[in-house]
C-alpha cells in the first residue's frame, strides 16, 4: 500500500478509535467492507472446508476483537497470528462522579500507568460505552462520543507553585478531576450529559456505564519533513490498526489472524483480555478441540506488536548503550531474558527472515540491567497457546503521555513486515 494512504488511514483510525469501543466499532466496520461475515460465540458457526478463503472476525465486551483468514488446512499449516490491544492509559470517570462546588466537577480514576502531567490544560472530552433500560423494557447498550472539547483539567499557575518545575507532584484523587462548567442554575450532573447525547436512543434509564475521557486534539504529521505521527493512543491502536490492514492485504495464500485484545495496560486478566480464553476459546472451535488445537499450535506462529521505546536524545542514559533503537529505523525486536518478552533466537530470525525479504531493516531492544522492563501479551499467548511467539514493535516517543510520537517511515516497514510474515512459507 501506498505509504501516504497507509499514513492517512492510520490518522483517520486514531481519530475515530475514542476508546477500545470505539476502536472495535471501527475495525468491524473496515472488516465488513473488505468482506469478512462477523461470528457469535453464543452460535454455533459450522465453517465448513466451502468457506476457505472466507474472512470471519468475533467481537468479545465490545472491546476486544478476532478476525481470521483460513485458506488450507489448519492441522498441517498452523496459522499466522498477529496480536495487538485496544486499550490505553487514560482517565475514567467513577460510577457516582459528580462533585458539585463552585464548579462542576467530575471524578476520574486513572487507567495503568498514564502519564499524568500532560493531561492538564488539554482540551478534554468524553467517550465509552453505556448500558440502559429501553423504554420498552429492554436492556441495551450503545456508544457516545461527546466529540467537542467539554472538560479541562487547569494547572496551578506558577505564582502559587513556585517549585512547580522543580518538584511537581500529582496527586490522583485531588488534582485530577476535570472543571466542565460553573455550577448555579444551570448545572446539570453528569447522568443528564449522558441522556443528552443519547437522545435518538429512547432510554427509559441509565444503569452503567464505562466512559473515558480524551483529548480532542487531532492525529497530525509533523516535524520539518512531515516524518513524525503525533497522536494519543498509538501505543497501541497504531498495531492494531497495521495488523489490520496486513491481514487485508496480503495474499490469500496462507491461514492468519489478528487478535487485539482489551486490558493490556492492567494486566490482560479480564474475559476480554489476552489471560482470558477468547483467543483459546476461537481457535479451538476451528479445530474441535484440544488436540487439534495443539497441532495446530506446533505449525504456528504470534507476532506480538506492541510500541517499543526510542532512544531519547535528551535522556540518552536512560536506554541501554548498546540498543537504542531510533525512530523511522524499522521494527524494533524486544528481548528479555526474564520472559517479558516472548522473543527467542528462533523467533527473532523467523521475523527478520521476513523483514530481509520484504527489505525491511530491523533494530533491537533491551531494557538496561538495572531498570524494570514492560511487558506485553506475547509471553501471554506463548504460555497459554504453546506457540512461537516474537515481541516486535515501533520506536515511540513519550509512550503513556496523553500524545505520543512515531515514525511515518516506520509504519510503511511494519506494515510490509508484517505482510511478508502473513505470506512467507516457512513452517
Amino acid at each position: 500500500m501506498n505509504q501516504d494512504v497507509l499514513t492517512q488511514g492510520l490518522l483517520d483510525f486514531l481519530k475515530q478509535s475514542r476508546t477500545p469501543f470505539h476502536a472495535v466499532q471501527t475495525m468491524s466496520g473496515m472488516l465488513k467492507e473488505a468482506g469478512f461475515r462477523q461470528l457469535y460465540e453464543q452460535d454455533a458457526w459450522n465453517i465448513s472446508e466451502n468457506a476457505l478463503g472466507q474472512g470471519f472476525f468475533v467481537v468479545r465486551n465490545d472491546s476486544s476483537i478476532i478476525a481470521f483468514r483460513v485458506t488450507e488446512s489448519l492441522l498441517e499449516h498452523g496459522i499466522r497470528m498477529m496480536g495487538a490491544h485496544t486499550d490505553s492509559p487514560c482517565l475514567k470517570v467513577k460510577p457516582n462522579p459528580d462533585m458539585q462546588g463552585d464548579y462542576v466537577q467530575l471524578g476520574v480514576e486513572v487507567y495503568s500507568g498514564a502519564l499524568l502531567h500532560p493531561w492538564f490544560d488539554r482540551d478534554l472530552s468524553l467517550a465509552g460505552r453505556v448500558s440502559f433500560l429501553h423504554q420498552d423494557g429492554a436492556l441495551q447498550s450503545c456508544l457516545v462520543d461527546f466529540e467537542k472539547a467539554v472538560a479541562v483539567i487547569p494547572s496551578l499557575a506558577i505564582h502559587l507553585d513556585r517549585e512547580a518545575n522543580e518538584q511537581h507532584t500529582v496527586n490522583k484523587q485531588k488534582h485530577l478531576p476535570p472543571v466542565l462548567m460553573r455550577s448555579g442554575d444551570a448545572a446539570v450532573c453528569f447522568e443528564d450529559m449522558l441522556l443528552a447525547q443519547m437522545e435518538q436512543q429512547h432510554v427509559a434509564k441509565i444503569l452503567g456505564y464505562e466512559i473515558s475521557l480524551y483529548d480532542v486534539q487531532a492525529p497530525a504529521l509533523l516535524g520539518f519533513q512531515d516524518e513524525f505521527i503525533a497522536s494519543a493512543r498509538l501505543d497501541n491502536l497504531l498495531s492494531c490498526y497495521i495488523g489490520l490492514r496486513a491481514l487485508l492485504d496480503a495474499p490469500h495464500s496462507g491461514n492468519a489472524l489478528l487478535v487485539c485484545n482489551d486490558h493490556e495496560e492492567v494486566g490482560s486478566m479480564s474475559a476480554a483480555g489476552a489471560q482470558g480464553n477468547f483467543l483459546t476459546s476461537v481457535l479451538s472451535r476451528l479445530v474441535d478441540g484440544s488436540e487439534g488445537l495443539a497441532r495446530m499450535m506446533a505449525s504456528s506462529m504470534m507476532l506480538s506488536a506492541d510500541n517499543a521505546h526510542a532512544l531519547h536524545p535528551n535522556f540518552r542514559d536512560k536506554h541501554e548503550p548498546n540498543h537504542t533503537p531510533l525512530i523511522n529505523a524499522g521494527p524494533v525486536i524486544k528481548v528479555n531474558a526474564n520472559q517479558r518478552y516472548a522473543s527467542n533466537s528462533e523467533t527473532c530470525a523467523l521475523f527478520k527472515q521476513s523483514c530481509v525479504q520484504a527489505n525491511v531493516p530491523t533494530q533491537s531492544f533491551v531494557v538496561r540491567s538495572d531498570m524494570g522492563c514492560g511487558s506485553t501479551i506475547g509471553p501471554i499467548a506463548a504460555s497459554e497457546l504453546g506457540v512461537r511467539t516474537v515481541d516486535v514493535g515501533v520506536p515511540t516517543f513519550a509512550m503513556h503521555s496523553i500524545r505520543e510520537l512515531a515514525g511515518v517511515q516506520d509504519v510503511q516497514y511494519l506494515y510490509r513486515a508484517m505482510v511478508e510474515y502473513i505470506a512467507t512459507g516457512w513452517e
